[in-house]
């Protein structure tokens, strides 16, 4: 027996509600990860303007006032670069998106030509009524390498045990389903035509897997991520060499926020490159899944 569980919150918010987006804070934002690390960039900050004005400004106040133009010319580069990081983690995670949206949009395609094909109460549909929800549940497990057994609805062909000790299991599933279909086609149930007409649905289950398998076995390049964090790292650590003469204790505050900004853009693309996780701003594939489970119960019972 299926039991729907939401095992994660997904954040769910009014776009239009400026002031709580503000204020609020959740799992999801960065802040919380990131205050013990601003913490002690303020340390840092503080120091630096405490020995600049104490010890180190008549001997390297013309050499440290030429740093903010350095961090100009570089400022435009270490935007590109963050601009191109989020762009590309965010076509990751919408790409993640669309696929599963076209997992929605098959299965419902596939439970109402198996309505329309199969004889009224015909025993199989409640083979189908299972296994169609089942690949979807299946897939997710598979994309977050775990497999919950309350999330699997077994038949008399596929049992959780069975399933269990395959190595790849969205592919057990739809061999069931190509299977009945066949058997079905052997019962003289369904034509030669019938077949060309359900297997685009059922190809589709492949492609959507194989698909979500490419995004999440394919992370950025290290290189390119790890040039990143080191470019943010050197370049907030000498803020406060130039910046303590025009703004002498503010640059703290200051160093603080521009830190927090450029190290959030990272965090974040780093979370919805893999959106098929179980972080707060992943795509919610459980709750797809349910939908998908009571959208096929609706059309073939």
């Amino acid at each position: 027996m299926f039991h729907p569980n939401i095992y994660r919150a997904v954040v769910k918010y009014e776009p239009k509600e400026w002031f709580l987006l503000i204020f609020k804070i959740t799992k999801a934002d960065t802040f919380k990860v990131l205050f013990p690390l601003m913490c002690y960039i303020g340390l840092y900050s503080a120091l630096i303007v405490y020995l600049e004005t104490e010890y180190w400004q008549m001997a390297n106040e013309s050499f440290l006032k030429n740093i903010p133009v350095m961090h100009t010319l570089l400022g435009f580069a270490l935007s590109m670069l963050l601009v191109f990081r989020t762009n590309t983690a965010y076509e990751r995670w919408s790409e993640g998106r669309r696929l599963w949206g076209t997992l929605v949009n098959n299965s419902r395609n596939l439970a109402l030509k198996i309505k329309t094909l199969l004889p009224e109460n015909h025993p199989d549909t409640a083979f189908f009524e299972a296994m169609i929800p089942n690949y979807a549940f299946v897939l997710k497990n598979h994309l977050q390498n775990h497999l919950r057994p309350s999330e699997f609805a077994e038949t008399d062909s596929l049992s959780f045990s069975e399933l269990k000790k395959e190595k790849h299991k969205p592919n057990r599933v739809a061999l069931e389903l190509y299977r009945r279909v066949h058997e079905l086609h052997h019962q003289k149930l369904l034509t030669d035509v019938h077949l060309l007409y359900l297997n685009p649905e059922l190809q589709s289950f492949t492609d959507v897997c194989g698909a979500c398998e490419r995004i999440k076995n394919t992370p950025i390049p290290y290189s390119y991520s790890s040039f990143l964090k080191k470019f943010i790292f050197f370049y907030v650590m000498t803020l406060p060499f130039g910046y303590t003469f025009s703004l002498s204790w503010l640059v703290i505050p200051v160093v603080i926020f521009i830190f927090y900004v450029l190290v959030s853009l990272e965090i974040i693309a780093e979370e919805i490159e893999n959106p098929f996780g179980e972080d707060a701003n992943d795509l919610p594939l459980n709750e797809i899944a349910v939908n998908i489970r009571s959208s096929v119960a609706a059309i073939l019972k």
